[in-house]
């Protein structure tokens, strides 16, 4: 073998994982902070676009409502995209889809682009319903996808990247939108259409990567091509004994075919696994990261910080959340999932405590604001620590490969469906509790950490068999494992 292709070999790793995630959870970030800085700007056009086509302008209520239509699409399209990342990844494998997911971003710079041009107010609402379809697929099949690919040693860290991937999106949607770059008034559509360049830049890279080697072996049942993609991601490293375990998992699920997300709720053989991402799921939405977000251009108004330069302290925020997740990619295969996990939701709960004292205090003495500003920046890179990125690496490690979109159906569908409910409770539940609105929060870290703490098994460095041996007998801890997936000695006996 020449010294350039062994170079090349071991390149490919990480030509895979930034062509995944460039194209992938990078969009959701992105998507999720443009739409920002043009708020004022499109609501403006939504009214022109009015009073042009009937002559009457619109009630400044009826203006807020198609605001609202526009901003809530985004998390019905994710869930839409959710729903069918499962029956994608199963039928045309992980690649092939977030290549062919590339579509729906397409259709979404092309409606933004031109929805001045046209007039249309609607091609903007279209526009970020496609943008989530996207960011539904791309949230579940990059994970997935780079989880199959990296050696179990490397596992956790390869499959972290989508978290990071999703930070940067979020900060560079942030510096896309300042006002010195298309943030102003004439150029929001080509703020809104910038989201098809990350989309490019992936259909370029991503062909150059191999596919999933275990969807090819297990569900295509292709030794040869699942050889060839291991020999591209591990370079010229001994293969022997991941084949080995590759095959061990195909020979325990002979005959089995991709299960439906429903077939998951009535097996007890993924009982303990599906609570497990039901709860951690839920969590990293109803933990009030977001709401974070929502709350900063206020507090740092509070703390004296000029109206025209919030813009820059609020970038600070997203790029709190990619420092942090870019740290955990170091520490996941050191310290586990589970330390990660706890360690993140436990000091986001005394954050919150902290953030809600500061609020609470915040006329009376003059330097809660910056306590305040503390507080947000230390709940956001508590969040980074763990929450952001184990969650969506967790389904890959503790379901197998029959189970795992069906897993990812339901993850993302729960992840997206959480947005949306927070998204439209939060300001409720702000008039409601006033300064003490993160005591729902402080609740849901709180009995997180509890769960991982007592009910999550480690998986660092464990091969998928050996985490599913471990889900065996927590499920089937009253009457053995007879109906088990696979026992370990049939497992040892398997010929390879």
């Amino acid at each position: 073998m020449s010294t350039l292709q062994q170079v090349l070999q071991g390149k490919i790793l990480i030509l895979t994982v930034c062509a995944a995630g460039i194209g992938g959870t990078f969009q959701y970030g992105y998507n999720l902070t443009i739409i920002n800085a043009p708020t004022t700007f499109i609501q403006t056009f939504i009214n022109k676009t009015w009073l042009d086509r009937t002559g009457t302008a619109l009630e400044r209520k009826m203006i807020t409502l198609v605001w609202s239509f526009i901003v809530s699409v985004y998390p019905l399209g994710g869930l839409i995209g959710a729903i069918i990342a499962g029956p994608m990844a199963v039928k045309m494998g992980r690649k092939k889809s977030l290549l062919l997911n590339n579509v729906f971003v397409a259709l979404a710079a092309l409606l933004a682009g031109f929805s001045r041009v046209a007039k249309s107010f609607e091609m903007i609402l279209l526009s970020r319903f496609f943008a989530g379809i996207n960011s539904g697929v791309a949230m579940n099949i990059q994970p997935m996808y780079l989880g199959e690919s990296a050696p179990k040693e490397l596992r956790g860290a390869v499959a972290l990247t989508s978290a990071s991937f999703t930070a940067l999106g979020l900060v560079l949607g942030q510096v896309a939108g300042l006002r010195e770059i298309l943030g102003a008034e004439e150029s929001w559509p080509v703020l809104l259409a910038s989201n098809i360049v990350p989309g490019l830049v992936q259909l370029v890279l991503l062909p150059w990567a191999p596919e999933s080697p275990r969807y090819l072996l297990i569900d295509q049942g292709d030794k040869e091509l699942c050889i060839c993609a291991l020999q591209q991601l591990r370079g010229n490293r001994d293969l022997s004994s991941e084949m080995k375990e590759i095959l061990a998992e195909q020979a325990a699920l002979q005959g089995q075919v991709a299960k439906a997300p429903w077939e998951l709720f009535g097996n007890p053989a993924v009982r303990w696994q599906l609570i497990t991402i039901v709860v951690l799921s839920s969590a990293m939405q109803l933990c009030g990261n977001d709401s974070m977000y929502f709350y900063a251009s206020y507090v740092f108004q509070e703390a004296g910080i000029p109206y025209d330069k919030i813009q820059y302290s609020v970038i600070g925020t997203g790029s709190c959340e990619l420092i942090m997740s870019m740290t955990c990619n170091l520490l996941i295969e050191y310290v586990g999932r589970r330390v990660l996990l706890i360690g993140g939701y436990s000091l986001m709960a005394v954050w919150a405590i902290l953030f809600m004292v500061a609020l609470s205090l915040q006329d009376q003495l003059s330097w809660m604001p910056y306590l305040s500003m503390a507080s947000i920046f230390a709940y956001i890179l508590s969040f980074g620590i763990g929450p952001a990125g184990v969650t969506g690496i967790i389904p890959t490690e503790i379901f197998d490969q029959v189970t795992r979109p069906a897993a990812y159906t339901i993850n993302g569908s729960l992840l997206w469906i959480n947005l949306f409910l927070v998204g439209l409770a939060f300001p409720f539940v702000v008039e409601s509790l006033g300064h003490y609105c993160y005591l729902p929060f402080f609740t849901v870290c709180v009995c997180t950490a509890l769960y991982a703490c007592f009910f999550l098994p480690e998986t660092k460095g464990k091969s998928f068999l050996e985490i599913s041996e471990e889900f065996i007998k927590r499920n089937f801890r009253a009457q053995g494992c007879e109906n088990a997936w696979v026992n370990s000695e049939e497992i040892k006996s398997t010929m390879l």
